[in-house]
């Protein structure tokens, strides 16, 4: 994601599709990781060309790359009790959320 406005778009992550703060090349980011995170959900033509707007084919297989690894982890960290290194401190979410 772009540099611009990094604290408060981590706090508006959760609501991309909504928000004014996310560039269209972060969109497409977004929505691929959503489609290729979530069970049942599948990247199309249609997402594959918006992503080849913004991206280049060995970005994209980069972001690929990132996603799948992220997902990894969300899998294999947490039976082990791997914990947050404290690297990246996200927002705690507000009870609306």
């Amino acid at each position: 994601m772009e540099n611009e406005g990094g604290a408060e778009k981590l706090g508006e992550v959760l609501a991309w599709r909504d928000s004014k703060l996310f560039s269209p090349m972060e969109r497409a980011a977004l929505e691929y990781a959503e489609r290729i995170t979530t069970t049942g959900q599948k990247v199309d033509d249609a997402l594959f060309a918006e992503l080849k707007k913004h991206f280049s084919e060995g970005q994209i297989v980069e972001l690929t790359a990132a996603i799948a690894m992220e997902n990894f982890r969300s899998k294999f960290n947490p039976p082990l009790g791997i914990e947050a290194q404290g690297f990246c401190m996200v927002p705690k979410r507000s009870a609306a959320d």
